[in-house]
C-alpha cells in the first residue's frame, strides 16, 4: 500500500487518477484548488480507507510545501506524486499574439507558468526531499500535454508551461535516479473531461474526434491507466520518458 498525492484531483483526469490508485489499495490524497464540493465527491467515490482531501492554491509562492506537508499529515509519508493540477486552455484565457493587449498577455503567461510549471517544481522538491531523507524509493508522474510538442497558437503560455514541465521532469529524472526516484510524464491529447463535454457536443465535436485516426477523443480513465503504470516499480527503468497518450493524433520523432 502506497501513499499517493494527486494534485488537481477534484474532477477530470485527476479524479480518474485518484480512483485508479485507490482501486489498487493505495491511500490517496485528493488535492484541489477551490472546488471543495467536487473534491468531496471524488473522495467519497474512492474505495478503501485512509484517503483525504486537501486544499491549496499552487499559484501562491510556497503553497506547494504546505500541500506536501498537509498530505503527509493526512496519509503518512508519501510514495507517489502525480502533478496533474494546472490551468487549462479556456475561452477566457485565450491569448493570441497580435490580438490581446500586453497586460492580458503577461498576466496569462505568469499565471500559467506559476501553476503549471513552478507549482509542479516546488511540489517535486518537497516530495523528493522527504524520500531522500528516509532513503526510500518513489515516483513522480507529471501530466503534460501534446501541446508542448505541436504548439498551441491560441494558448502559447499553456504550451510553454507544459514543455517546461516535460523538460523539468527529464532533468529531475537524472538528478533523482541515484535516490531510486523515477520521474516520468504522460502527454495527453484532447480528453473528454467534464469541462470539455460542451465542446464535444458542439459544432467542433466532429473536428476534435477526427484529430485521431480512432475517430474519438481520449478518456480520463485511459490517462489514469498510463499514470498508474508510470508510477509503478515496474516502470522505474522508463524514468525520463514522456508517454504520448493522444490516440495517434500527433506523432513526434
Amino acid at each position: 500500500m502506497r501513499a499517493v498525492l494527486v494534485t488537481g484531483a477534484s474532477t477530470g483526469i485527476g479524479a480518474a487518477v485518484a480512483l485508479r490508485f485507490a482501486q489498487a489499495g493505495d491511500r490517496v490524497v485528493v488535492h484541489y484548488a477551490s472546488n471543495q464540493d467536487a473534491a468531496g465527491e471524488t473522495l467519497r467515490s474512492l474505495p478503501g480507507d485512509g484517503h483525504a482531501a486537501i486544499e491549496g492554491d499552487l499559484s501562491q509562492p510556497g503553497e506547494a510545501l504546505n500541500i506536501v506537508a498537509a498530505a503527509t499529515t493526512a496519509v503518512g509519508l508519501l510514495d507517489v506524486l502525480v502533478c496533474n493540477a494546472g490551468i487549462a486552455p479556456t475561452a477566457e484565457n485565450r491569448h493570441v499574439i497580435g490580438e490581446v493587449d500586453y497586460d492580458d498577455w503577461a498576466a496569462t503567461f505568469r499565471r500559467m507558468i506559476d501553476v503549471n510549471l513552478i507549482g509542479a517544481a516546488d511540489l517535486a522538491w518537497a516530495f523528493a526531499r522527504q524520500l531522500i531523507e528516509r532513503k526510500a524509493p518513489g515516483a513522480i508522474v507529471n501530466v503534460g500535454s501534446r501541446g508542448a510538442f505541436r504548439g498551441e497558437p491560441e494558448f502559447p503560455a499553456y504550451a510553454a508551461s507544459k514543455a517546461g514541465l516535460h523538460a523539468l521532469g527529464q532533468s529531475l529524472a537524472v538528478a533523482l535516479a541515484p535516490h531510486a526516484i523515477s520521474v516520468t510524464a504522460v502527454a495527453p491529447g484532447f480528453v473528454a473531461t467534464p469541462r470539455q463535454l460542451s465542446k464535444l457536443d458542439g459544432v467542433d465535436g466532429d473536428v476534435l474526434r477526427a484529430q485521431s485516426p480512432f475517430g474519438r477523443v481520449g478518456t480520463p480513465e485511459e490517462i489514469a491507466a498510463a499514470v498508474f503504470w508510470l508510477a509503478s516499480p515496474e516502470a522505474a527503468w522508463s524514468s525520463g520518458a514522456i508517454l504520448d497518450a493522444n490516440g495517434a493524433s500527433y506523432l513526434r520523432s
